[in-house]
Order: C-alpha cells, then sequence, then structure tokens
C-alpha cells in the first residue's frame, strides 16, 4: 500500500475529530521520514516549503521542509491540530495575544525529532528549525486551514491570509485577504 492510500484509508473516516483522536491517528500513520522524501522540496526564499498530502473537509495533512528562516507568527484560524517533528529539531515560540494588540511573546521551547506539540484553535505561535541540521515537520490540522491570521511585529500590523500563503507576510496582494492595525 502506498503512503498516499495509507493516509486515505486513515482520515477518510474522519469528521469532527477530537484533540485527543486527531494524535492519535497522526501516530497511528506511522509515517517516516523516508515516506516523505519525494515530497520534500526547497523553500526557496521563504521560512519552509509546504506540500498538502491529504485534504477533506474535516482534516488536512500537510508535510513542511524548513530553511534557515523562521516564519511569521500567526494563528491557524478556527482549526487545531498536531505537529509531529519528523527530522531535526523545531523551536516554536507561543504567543499571547489580547484583544487587537500586538502579540506578546510568552516563551519557547525546542521540540526533537519524534516529539509532537499541539497548535489550539486561535493559537498564535511561530516556528524556526534549530541551530543544526534540517528540520521536517507534519501536520494534521482539523478542519483544514482557512483564515490564517499573520503578524508582522516591526509593522504593527496582521493580516488574513489567503490558502496559498504560508505563515509569512504576504509578498503578492491576491495572498492578503483583509489587513488589521494593531494597537
Amino acid at each position: 500500500m502506498t503512503l498516499k492510500e495509507r493516509i486515505k484509508n486513515r482520515l477518510d473516516g474522519l469528521s469532527h475529530p477530537s484533540t485527543k483522536e486527531l494524535k492519535e491517528v497522526l501516530q497511528s500513520l506511522n509515517i517516516r521520514l523516508e515516506d516523505l522524501q519525494p515530497y520534500l522540496e526547497s523553500p526557496e526564499g521563504k521560512p519552509y516549503f509546504r506540500k498538502l498530502l491529504y485534504q477533506n473537509e474535516a482534516v488536512e495533512l500537510l508535510v513542511m521542509n524548513w530553511s534557515d528562516m523562521e516564519c511569521a507568527p500567526h494563528d491557524h484560524g478556527d482549526s487545531k491540530g498536531w505537529i509531529q517533528v519528523m527530522d531535526g529539531t523545531s523551536v516554536n515560540t507561543i504567543f499571547e495575544v489580547k484583544d487587537n494588540h500586538l502579540p506578546h511573546e510568552i516563551f519557547h521551547r525546542e521540540y526533537r525529532e519524534g516529539s509532537f506539540f499541539f497548535a489550539p484553535k486561535k493559537g498564535v505561535h511561530k516556528m524556526r528549525k534549530g541551530s543544526e541540521g534540517s528540520l521536517v515537520t507534519l501536520h494534521l490540522y482539523s478542519p483544514p486551514i482557512q483564515g490564517m491570521m499573520v503578524y508582522d511585529l516591526e509593522k504593527c500590523a496582521a493580516c488574513v491570509v489567503s490558502d496559498e500563503c504560508g505563515a509569512w507576510w504576504p509578498e503578492d496582494m491576491r495572498e492578503k485577504v483583509k489587513d488589521i492595525q494593531l494597537k
């Protein structure tokens, strides 16, 4: 059975998975780094390259291959999900956001290969690879991400980005759905 078939067989049955069920499903896929190699490409000037491996109305599964750049602080809209570190070390920074104010960094934590960490609905975070080697992460979200808010701390601004944009400030106006000025 191919990787795509394994993923489809396991994820097709999900409709409104709980947080616990999402993690269990991600773990049960038993995906290895070697399985993901055909889907990894150079991020080419972005924090990461992402490849959608599966999506239905309930969930989406993505693999990300990271550059030396960190992504911008962002949320995942109304989606929640689990992130699995497939290779390397991820540094995950958590922010607190009050009303329409600039996000405030609370703490950061490193997650090594094999670790899982949770991304809650409306939770703001940013990621980057650790100091050595590469970083590959696997992400399972429910529902599929829409309305992701990306923050630019220097401009004191935020915007909702289109589905084509990742966790970075959009370069193309088509990727920006809505601008928000922060206090």
